[in-house]
């Protein structure tokens, strides 16, 4: 039995006792009844303290269980908070790096297209100067040709 209901018992016992007359409240209860519950209540009150005890004792242990386990949470999530950072550190410099190259590409292709165009226009303009030539020579002599049929005439 449980020392709460061994007390309840020895309560109702006093409570259900006869008082004696003239004795300020006194009542009368049999010494065997209040002994034996007594007798019980010192059986189950080592093994209800052992319990207690017990249950002290889980308690600790789930609680310092449960605090080991949200630090190795905290931990985790830290790392994990790290990782992202780092990450988002290594895509952030990924795409500045791309940007940096296709910039320089952009620059290069630019400036390759300027120095095509120069040297087309090189080139263009030596033929240009060079047709110009041979026109020249050929209007020559068409005019050596057309000017030596006027003096045979």
């Amino acid at each position: 039995m449980k020392v709460d209901d061994l007390i309840l018992q020895l309560q109702d016992l006093i409570g259900d006792a006869k008082a004696v007359p003239f004795s300020g409240g006194k009542v009368m209860v049999s010494s065997d009844e209040v002994y034996d519950i007594l007798d019980q209540i010192q059986d189950a009150m080592p093994a209800e303290i052992r319990q207690a005890k017990n249950i002290v004792a889980d308690r600790k242990q789930i609680l310092s269980e449960a605090n080991r386990e949200a630090e190795s949470i905290v931990r985790a999530a830290e790392e994990r908070k790290k990782a992202m950072l780092n990450q988002n550190e290594i895509v952030r410099e990924a795409n500045a790096k791309a940007k940096e190259i296709v910039d320089d590409a952009k620059q290069k292709s630019a400036e390759i297209k300027k120095a095509a165009n120069v040297y087309v226009d090189s080139i263009i303009k030596r033929t240009e100067e060079g047709i110009a030539t041979q026109l020249e020579q050929i209007r020559k002599t068409r005019s050596n040709i057309v000017n030596s049929q006027k003096a045979k005439s």
